[in-house]
């Protein structure tokens, strides 16, 4: 994925580091993550769980690591993954050495959940000789209730702040945030917060959000609450079940905020009593038609001709229910071009979209 298939945040400030070759931060395009649910240690089942996202439009993928064998898998995974691997790691630093030395693009750790300090550099500079970043990740259950209080926007930045400083102190600034709850607001008010307090690349994301319906409606709001803010430069969309499901909703939610113009955008009418066409019907089989169609390209699909041929001027290309209910109007660039029978509309109609696209 290149700048011509996304428009570039808006939060050009951050510092900008790597994850393999993908650029994070300082104006680089929004990057969509997400995390396998296999065993690593099943290197096959985990390494087509990864195609599989790859193919959907993940850009960089993350696994946990659980103890060594989870470690050991990471060296071919990585050598065969077609996305940068990002190793999940908690408490542990040998798992940390060795994941950096089997081949991760980052690391996922808290420096504070490892209590020797020694250990702690041991990390840092098998990070720093291979320009990984680490990931700071605050959710709400992790954060020190001892000495914070309950999670709050305020106790989950300074519970951030404090793993952050850790790593300052060693001089390494190869860091990505993450401040995540499964309530919208706070989680918003959280990331403002520290995007006023630090300006390394922040990972957006509503943690435990839920099912992929309720799920992806939580997420919607609280990262693209953000990203119209300016705020966020690599995202997750948390669902349960099947991670395909997570990268599809998160360039939903990047299309939606402007910031994703990779392949065909789908819009139509609500529907009314002047609906001539089942226009729910025609929409979902032209994205179904449509979703592997990776350039650039808006079709509306409306139910009558009355609103249909002005809401066609803001698409590439409009399908249009005539009052006579046996045919269709298509428009490209809000002007008809063609009636067609809705017997044929959908081989006639994805003939010229790709004919539009072969234009541009």
């Amino acid at each position: 994925m290149n700048d011509s298939d996304k428009m570039k945040t808006h939060r050009s400030g951050t510092r900008q580091l790597y994850l393999g070759s993908i650029p994070i931060g300082g104006g680089a395009p929004i990057v969509i993550q997400s995390m396998t649910n296999t065993d690593t240690r099943n290197i096959e089942a985990t390494l087509k769980q990864i195609t599989d996202l790859h193919n959907a439009g993940c850009d960089v993928i993350r696994v946990a690591v659980l103890d060594e064998s989870a470690a050991d898998a990471l060296k071919t995974i990585t050598t065969r993954s077609p996305l940068p691997v990002i190793a999940d790691i908690h408490f542990h630093h040998v798992l940390a050495l060795k994941a950096i030395e089997n081949g991760i693009a980052g690391l996922r750790l808290n420096p504070g959940n490892i209590q020797n300090h020694t250990k702690v550099q041991e990390i840092v500079a098998a990070a720093r000789e291979k320009m990984i970043p680490i990931r700071i990740g605050v959710n709400a259950g992790s954060v020190n209730r001892k000495k914070y209080g309950d999670p709050t926007p305020e106790s989950l930045v300074a519970s951030a702040l404090e793993h952050i400083t850790i790593l300052e102190k060693l001089n390494y600034y190869n860091i990505k945030i993450s401040l995540k709850m499964s309530d919208v607001s706070p989680t918003v008010a959280a990331y403002r917060l520290m995007a006023q307090k630090r300006n390394y690349p922040l990972h957006l994301g509503i943690t435990e959000a839920g099912t992929v319906t309720y799920g992806s409606i939580k997420s919607a709001m609280g990262i693209g609450a953000l990203l119209i803010d300016g705020i966020g430069d690599t995202i997750r969309v948390s669902l349960a079940g099947d991670p395909v499901q997570e990268i599809i909703v998160a360039q939903h939610i990047l299309r939606a905020a402007g910031l994703y113009t990779k392949g065909v955008e789908i819009i139509a009418c609500p529907t009314c009593g002047r609906t001539t066409m089942d226009v729910a019907a025609v929409a979902e089989e032209l994205e179904r038609r449509t979703k592997n169609i990776n350039a650039r390209c808006r079709i509306a699909v409306m139910g009558c001709v009355v609103n249909g041929p002005g809401e066609a001027k803001d698409a590439d290309i409009a399908v249009v229910g005539h009052p006579d209910g046996v045919t269709a109007l298509i428009y490209c660039n809000g002007k008809q071009v063609n009636r067609i029978q809705r017997t044929t509309l959908y081989d006639e109609t994805i003939h010229i979209i790709n004919d539009f696209i072969s234009r541009q």
